[in-house]
C-alpha cells in the first residue's frame, strides 16, 4: 500500500494514538520473541515519532500556507533464521495540509542468500545506483522530490519498489538485476502540495487544477526491468547500467490531454574513484524514448543524453565539499523545433552546476549542511540550507529551508518561486 489513505474520522486523536503505539512497539519485542520458534532470532525493533511543520515565506494563491505539518510514527522490525533475514518498516502519519491521516509501507521484505555467488531480495525495499550526489542518471528507481521540495527528511526522496532484486559476485565481475512486475512512477509534483507550471493552461497551477495523468497500471505487462554490471579495477569502480520501462514522470500527452508515460530505455556507464585528494566521479546514460525514436511527435519527450561528472573531498576537520557538472542534451532537437508550438521552446541543452557542503561541530552533535542546484542555463536556482542538532542519543530538531528562485514561471526551479518554506522538525527515536 503506498500512500493509502485512512477513512475520514480516523484522524481524531492521532498524536495520542501515536504515543501510545510507539510504547506497544517497544514492548512487542519481548512479546514477539517468546511467541516465534525457537529458529528465528530475537526480533529488533526501532522507529521513531516526529513533528514537522512548515510554512511558505509568500503567499501562493493555489496553496496553502502551511508547506508541511504532520505527526509521524515510524516503525520497523527486522528478524532472521539461518536461511532468510525479514524486515518490516512502515510510516503511519496525520497530514495537516490535506486534513487526513495516511500509511506507507516503506520496507517489506525478505533477503535470501541460496549460493555463495548469488544473494535475492524479495519485496518492498528501496534501491539506488548510480554516482551522483543528489543527481540521478542511471539509478531509475522512483523518487518523490515533492517530499524533499516541502521539507521532509530526506530519507523520502527515494521511494520504495514492490521488486525482486538478484546480485550474482564473481572474481571478475559483479551483477544487479532487479524486476518490477508494475510500473513505480516517481511521486511527481501535480499541485497538491506545491504549485506547478501547467502547460496546458500556459498558467502556474495548484491544488485548483492537480495534474491530470494515466499511469501503465497491468501488472507484468507494465514491468520495469533494471540490471547493472560493475567491478573494481585498482581503486577505481566501473559499472554499466541498463533499464527498460516507461519515463518516471510524465513525458509526454495523450490526445485527451492527460499526462503520459511512454515507453523509455536507459544506456550508461559510470566510474568512480580517487582524484587529486578526493573522489571523482563521471556518469553518462543515454534516454531512448521509444515511442518518438525520430522527435518527430510533439507530445513525447524526445530522446536525451545526459552527462555528469563531480568532485568531493574533505576541506576541513568534519567538513566535506562535493561539486558537480550535469547536463541534459535533447536529442533530435532541429526536428523538435520544427513540430513545436507553444511559446517557450525547450533548450538543446540543460546545464546545472551543484555543490553539496556539510560541517559537523560541537563534538559531531551539530550538522550544517546546504544543498545547492543552479542552472546558467534556465536561469533558476534550489537551496535547501540545514541545521541539525542532536539534542540526547534520542531526540534530535532539524531547521531548514527550501528556496526557489527563477526568472521564468516554467524553468524546473523557478516554477516553484512562490514555494519557497522554512520548516521545523522535532524527532524521538526509539
Amino acid at each position: 500500500m503506498m500512500g493509502a489513505t485512512i477513512p475520514a474520522g480516523a484522524w481524531r486523536g492521532i498524536v495520542s494514538r501515536l504515543a501510545l503505539a510507539a510504547l506497544v512497539l517497544a514492548v512487542a519485542g519481548d512479546c514477539l520473541a517468546a511467541s516465534l520458534p525457537d529458529h528465528f532470532s530475537t526480533p529488533e525493533v526501532h522507529g521513531f515519532l516526529e513533528l514537522r511543520t512548515g510554512c511558505r515565506t509568500q503567499s501562493d494563491p493555489h496553496e496553502k500556507d502551511a508547506s508541511v505539518l504532520e505527526t509521524r510514527l515510524q516503525a520497523e522490525a527486522s528478524t532472521q533464521t539461518d536461511w532468510a533475514q525479514f524486515k518490516f518498516k512502515g510510516d503511519v502519519w496525520y497530514d495537516g495540509v490535506l486534513e487526513r491521516a495516511r500509511y506507507d509501507t516503506r520496507e517489506a521484505w525478505m533477503f535470501l542468500r541460496p549460493s555463495e555467488i548469488l544473494d535475492i531480495k524479495i519485496g518492498r525495499q528501496v534501491l539506488t545506483w548510480g554516482t551522483g550526489d543528489l543527481v540521478f542518471l542511471n539509478d531509475l528507481f522512483p523518487k518523490d522530490w515533492q517530499s524533499f521540495f516541502i521539507g521532509r527528511d530526506a530519507e523520502y526522496l527515494k521511494t520504495p519498489s514492490d521488486s525482486v532484486k538478484a546480485s550474482l559476485f564473481w572474481d571478475f565481475l559483479n551483477a544487479d538485476f532487479v524486476f518490477t512486475p508494475l510500473f513505480a512512477s516517481d511521486r511527481f509534483i501535480t499541485g497538491q502540495y506545491i504549485s506547478y507550471w501547467n502547460g496546458a493552461l500556459g498558467r502556474l497551477a495548484g491544488n485548483e487544477s492537480e495534474l491530470d495523468f494515466e499511469k501503465p497500471n497491468q501488472w507484468f505487462t507494465d514491468a520495469e526491468y533494471a540490471a547493472r554490471l560493475y567491478q573494481t579495477v585498482g581503486a577505481y569502480e566501473l559499472a554499466l547500467y541498463g533499464y527498460c520501462g516507461f519515463w518516471k514522470n510524465p513525458g509526454g500527452v495523450a490526445a485527451s490531454g492527460e499526462a503520459i508515460f511512454p515507453r523509455l530505455r536507459v544506456h550508461g556507464a559510470s566510474a568512480r574513484g580517487p582524484l587529486a585528494g578526493g573522489i571523482g566521479n563521471i556518469e553518462v546514460a543515454y534516454y531512448d524514448s521509444v515511442d518518438d525514436p525520430d522527435g518527430r511527435d510533439p507530445r513525447i519527450n524526445n530522446s536525451e543524453m545526459r552527462y555528469l561528472v563531480g568532485f568531493a573531498r574533505e576541506i576541513g576537520r568534519d567538513c566535506n565539499a562535493s561539486v558537480q557538472y550535469y547536463v541534459e542534451q535533447q536529442l533530435d532537437y532541429q526536428q523538435y523545433r520544427k513540430t513545436f508550438t507553444g511559446e517557450q521552446p525547450r533548450d538543446e541543452l540543460r546545464h546545472v552546476l551543484t555543490l553539496q557542503l556539510t560541517k559537523l561541530l560541537m563534538n559531531q552533535n551539530l550538522e550544517l549542511s546546504l544543498s545547492g542546484y543552479w542552472s546558467p542555463s534556465d536561469r533558476d536556482a534550489y537551496l535547501r540550507p540545514k541545521i541539525l542538532y542532536k539534542w540526547t542519543d534520542n531526540i534530535n530538531q532539524e531547521i531548514g529551508a527550501n528556496i526557489f528562485l527563477g526568472r521564468r514561471d516554467d524553468t524546473m526551479f523557478g516554477q516553484y518561486k512562490a514555494d519557497t518554506n522554512i520548516y521545523m522538525s522535532l524527532r524521538y527515536s526509539f
